[in-house]
């Protein structure tokens, strides 16, 4: 009930937004592009900002995603979608598909980090102030998820378009988990390439790094601490994270660091006056084509005395050809390109992808999480511009 309740009253002030939200800036690359086929354009932009708001309104720790799909789903539906559905992933594809032309996938997810307790909002209150839109998951990855299904709108009901849309608003990306988009590649129709909605400013990242995870551990003895007896595994344990702090993999001159090891959480002892026999670790990885998952295993154990084991779940590093159609389009649009730091669902993706989307990473995870009301305008004006000067061959 306090769902209905809250869209309801956004949408009983409904002009309030129109009022706040600024006239859209377009570029003059965009500006040159008419934008004439398909749903009036100031709509989308209030059907996102609605959407964005019920989405942020309910809780979707990533596993506990099942409210945020049925608002997917039936806010689809509501506007004559047919949409499909496994575990809490919704995809659907345009009116007109066609099986002799290539589907491109439009992605991006609908799960949240927990809010950390530096928040000084209510994380699942959808504020609007300044032009912006505060609330949990709001920056990471709403506003990409919500630019994307205006997009998919916009050209749903084109006859004549050159290629097919599948979209796909999918669970689990924030714990890389099984239950996510890889629990949908084998059912949706054979990709050609796909545009991962992630807070990027909307430039284009067309390569990401790889994402792996240890757990060490490091022996020694316990004794008592007063006395010159025991091992101490804090000891042995600092060597090997000062390895893992220093260490550069090689790489050719002037290229950037290949592998990016972290040492992020650390446990030992049971109280101040024993000395640990054991002291756990946990590393995570983030590497990048020139290092294989087996080459980065191999080096640590010839550098390190503490035991690991690998997580499972490893994210392999995506790139994109500089040359493929959908980077060229970006480029046109004044888009840049860049390699990304951190990881996606890109990495469980076998066909070319690139990774785009409205905001700003930097605000990703963060307390009083934002995103400005323009940045998915200008989101939503650019993605439907990057499909619409697609030269497919």
């Amino acid at each position: 009930m306090h769902n209905l309740w809250f869209i309801s009253r956004l949408r009983s002030t409904r002009k309030l937004f129109i009022l706040k939200t600024p006239k859209h800036i377009i570029m003059n690359t965009i500006s040159k592009i008419k934008l004439t086929e398909g749903p009036d354009l100031n709509h989308l932009y209030q059907e996102s900002l609605e959407l964005l708001s019920a989405l942020i309104a309910i809780p979707s720790i990533s596993g506990d995603e099942m409210l945020t799909a049925d608002q997917i789903e039936s806010f689809l539906n509501l506007q004559g979608i047919n949409t499909f559905r496994k575990y809490n992933n919704i995809w659907c594809y345009n009116k007109y598909l066609d099986a002799s032309k290539p589907t491109i996938l439009l992605n991006s997810h609908h799960d949240t980090v927990k809010p950390n307790e530096q928040y000084t909002r209510d994380p699942f209150s959808p504020i609007i102030e300044d032009e912006k839109i505060y609330g949990l998951g709001s920056n990471d990855a709403g506003g990409p998820l919500v630019a994307l299904i205006a997009t998919f709108l916009y050209f749903y009901e084109r006859k004549n378009l050159p290629f097919n849309l599948c979209l796909a608003a999918t669970a689990e990306e924030e714990t890389s988990g099984e239950l996510g988009i890889r629990s949908i590649l084998p059912d949706i129709k054979e990709i050609s390439f796909a545009i991962v909605g992630e807070p990027t400013g909307m430039h284009m990242a067309i390569a990401e790094k790889g994402s792996m995870v240890i757990d060490c551990v490091s022996k020694g003895r316990s004794g008592h601490a007063a006395r010159e007896e025991g091992d101490n595994a804090i000891y042995h344990a600092l060597k090997d994270i000062d390895w893992f702090k220093s260490y550069l993999f090689p790489i050719m001159d002037d290229q950037p660091q290949p592998v990016k090891m972290t040492v992020t959480e650390i446990r030992a002892g049971i109280q101040h006056n024993i000395i640990p026999a054991e002291c756990s670790f946990t590393v995570d990885i983030r590497f990048d084509h020139n290092y294989t998952e087996r080459e980065i295993v191999n080096t640590i154990i010839n550098h390190t005395s503490c035991h690991f084991t690998l997580r499972p779940n490893v994210l392999k590093p995506s790139f994109i050809d500089m040359l493929h159609p959908v980077v060229i389009s970006g480029l046109s649009l004044g888009r840049k390109t860049y390699l990304s730091p951190t990881s996606s669902d890109q990495g469980w993706l076998d066909m070319p992808s690139v990774k785009m989307g409205p905001g700003n990473s930097a605000r990703s995870h963060t307390a009083d999480e934002f995103i400005g009301i323009e940045e998915i305008e200008e989101g939503i004006d650019i993605y439907i511009s990057l499909l619409e000067t697609l030269e497919l061959s």
